[in-house]
């Protein structure tokens, strides 16, 4: 069953606010077994958004419309909906006395927009709001369901929970869907795909595998669609049980794990520490490692070091390495992160140094030249990277990259 969602505003066409619902909405229905077609988004028109919903019902089983439904004037949805059936909008009586209720409650008088919120296009049901004043919609129009639902997200989140969904199961029932979501790190997304060209050709029709790429990350998101979950979980799981084996050595993590959350759950596994010392990423490493709770156990602390005088001064460099290699070489990277695990007593360390750019880059060291050391208690170990020109990828690519290598010392 094919699904469309329209999210209407202007302010979303505008790109005043983030369209968070139509994330929310189509990560739902598909997690529920629809199959989620199309995205839209339509400006407060009546014209424009009676049209966008005549050709979505021209094209799929199911219409998701969010927002509009509100008690000003340039809420369009239930006008649209009208012009679309060509029905006038009547008094729902329980909707009503709902929203006369709920007004009560908050001492609130009853004025004549919030009474023109309980009308709703004749021939249509009313989807009850328990959270708002805005009913959502339910209409039935030539063999296809459109529905509306407030934009306000708490209300249709709950909406489409307890009443869209189980309505729509009930109308066109669903197939079974199951998904998995494999990490990978340490390569760029046309080379994996080419690594990955034959994996794809075997792939049973059922099942799609789709790219999900950012700095320093790539996902994999294996879903499929069966008869039932168990069937199309089964088909999944042999897929990513093949990527196991096709390409174990970018795969850093399953079912959506990041790489501070796979660094320290094998720190804590072993009962190891960690500390960090930085210079280009300015402490982005760091705040990724605290960002996951219960991190305290095994992160010491770090240093940011941007300038040559704190890297002699608070990691106790060596001048002599600085003025024979330079702040970004492998040998300052390897300093930083032998003398943070003396200073922290941690068990191991990250340091890293570099030319976020734009400006500071030389022919012998580029824009996105980036030098990455591991301590451990084996030894240490660094590289050196060769990022973009842009300062922000180049910030996350390599806090990245540091956490790959030390996921990498952690296992082997």
């Amino acid at each position: 069953m094919l699904t469309e969602i329209i999210t209407i505003g202007n302010e979303l066409t505008e790109g005043r606010i983030t369209d968070t619902n139509a994330k929310w909405l189509a990560g739902r229905f598909t997690a529920e077994g629809f199959a989620v077609a199309r995205i839209s988004s339509v400006r407060d028109k009546i014209e424009e958004v009676t049209t966008i919903i005549s050709e979505a019902a021209g094209r799929s089983d199911t219409v998701i419309l969010s927002g509009g439904l509100g008690p000003t004037s340039d809420d369009v949805t239930k006008a649209s909906l009208c012009k679309l059936t060509g029905t006038k909008l009547v008094t729902d009586k329980k909707v009503l006395e709902h929203i006369r209720k709920m007004l009560k409650g908050r001492g609130l008088p009853m004025n004549e927009n919030n009474r023109r919120q309980s009308e709703i296009p004749d021939g249509t049901r009313a989807i009850h709001n328990p959270l708002g004043t805005a009913p959502g919609i339910w209409l039935e129009y030539n063999g296809r369901v459109i529905v509306a639902m407030p934009g306000v997200p708490f209300e249709l989140e709950h909406m489409t929970g307890s009443e869209v969904i189980p309505r729509l199961k009930e109308r066109f029932g669903t197939t079974g869907y199951y998904s998995r979501t494999v990490m990978t790190s340490g390569s760029f997304e046309a080379m994996l795909a080419e690594i990955l060209a034959g994996f794809e050709k075997e792939l049973p029709p059922e099942v799609n595998l789709a790219y999900l790429p950012s700095p320093g990350v790539i996902k994999l998101h294996l879903s499929a669609s069966a008869g039932t979950q168990n069937e199309a979980r089964e088909m999944v799981d042999n897929q990513v049980d093949k990527l196991s084996r096709e390409i174990p050595q970018y795969i850093t993590a399953y079912d959506d794990e990041p790489l501070e959350m796979t660094v320290g759950r094998l720190l804590k596994e072993s009962g190891k520490s960690l500390c960090t010392a930085e210079s280009c990423t300015g402490g982005k490493i760091s705040s990724m490692i605290v960002s996951v709770s219960g991190s305290s156990v095994y992160y010491k602390g770090g240093v940011v070091a941007y300038s040559n005088r704190l890297k002699t001064g608070l990691l106790g460099i060596d001048s002599a390495v600085l003025e024979k290699h330079g702040a970004v070489s492998r040998e300052t990277a390897e300093e930083m992160a032998i003398n943070a695990c003396r200073i922290t007593e941690a068990d191991y360390s990250v340091a890293v140094t570099g030319i976020a750019g734009p400006d500071g880059g030389t022919p012998g060291k580029p824009v996105g030249t980036v030098c990455i050391a591991v301590n451990s208690p084996s030894g240490c170990i660094s590289e050196i990277h060769r990022f973009g020109d842009n300062r922000e990828r180049n910030i996350l690519r390599a806090s990245t990259a540091a956490l790959n290598m030390l996921r990498k010392r952690l296992l082997f």
